[in-house]
């Protein structure tokens, strides 16, 4: 049995209100994306930019996914992953493992509960370790003070 995730209901607005409660409407839209109605054209959707930016992330990513996972299979992910992803190739063989098998469980369980931004912080942690790695932090064990330094409270 298949289950499908409920239609997305969203808060609606007629367009009148914009132009009458436009502060109102606007924080609003802040918090969720309103759907503003109007009589003489298609229903449109207001939004924050950032929100509309991690949608394209979000796409971005679930297309390289996609590709990955479809493309030349007899490669290990890891390995299909590494082309649209070359960073990872800073990461250990296992944690490249590591990160395809955690990027497509998230991948999916942020699309089934629609909540994508999951994606893309797991993304980006995988990219800052990465970027960690490459910049030369965890290759040398850190030198243990001489003395304790001793620091005023915050």
């Amino acid at each position: 049995m298949t289950l499908l995730a409920a239609p997305r209901r969203r808060r609606t607005v007629q367009s009148s209100d914009l132009s009458r409660h436009a502060k109102d409407v606007f924080a609003a839209a802040e918090q969720e994306p309103l759907e503003v109605t109007r009589r003489d054209g298609a229903p449109l959707v207001l939004t924050t930019k950032e929100r509309s930016d991690e949608d394209e992330a979000v796409l971005d990513i679930a297309a390289e996914l996609i590709a990955a996972v479809t493309v030349n299979e007899e490669l290990p992910l890891h390995e299909r992953l590494a082309i649209p992803y070359p960073w990872i190739g800073m990461l250990s063989r296992e944690d490249q493992r590591q990160f395809a098998r955690e990027i497509v469980e998230v991948a999916r369980g942020s699309f089934a509960l629609r909540q994508p931004r999951r994606l893309l912080l797991e993304m980006q942690a995988w990219r800052n370790s990465a970027e960690a790695i490459a910049a030369g932090w965890g290759s040398v064990e850190p030198e243990p003070l001489a003395r304790p330094v001793v620091v005023e409270k915050p």
